[in-house]
């Protein structure tokens, strides 16, 4: 059984912010996107090609015939970058990370209601 390779999810805060750019300018003709990043963070056209390549290799973006678009888009990174977050570092539990935050701020009824909602509409047993 074949499985279709997976994107790689983690960028570093350069490529984030390059994915980021995508994200908002897409699709864009990769000498556009060349010209936004020599504007934006100064870089030269290889860099902006090598990054091009780098997160097309990653599964996350493509680029044909010199368009580029994202394969996932930003709301989906950043929901696998959350759940990455919480498993690792809270062992997956949901209320031990919601709990990381409890003592730090207190929470307008709006927000808590808020949150309620987002439980209620995710519970199994409704």
């Amino acid at each position: 059984m074949n499985s279709k390779p997976q994107p790689n999810y983690y960028l570093t805060e350069s490529e984030r912010k390059f994915a980021d750019l995508i994200w908002d300018h897409e699709p864009i003709n990769s000498g556009d996107l060349a010209r936004l990043c020599a504007d934006q963070f100064g870089w030269k056209k290889s860099t902006t090609y090598t990054f091009i390549k780098k997160l097309c290799n990653q599964l996350l973006f493509q680029n044909n015939d010199a368009i580029v678009t994202s394969l996932v888009s930003k709301e989906d990174y950043t929901r696998v970058q959350s759940e990455q977050f919480v498993e690792s570092n809270f062992g997956g539990s949901l209320p031990r990370f919601l709990a990381a935050f409890a003592p730090r701020k207190k929470y307008s009824a709006t927000e808590i209601e808020e949150m309620m909602k987002i439980i209620a509409d995710y519970q199994e047993d409704k």
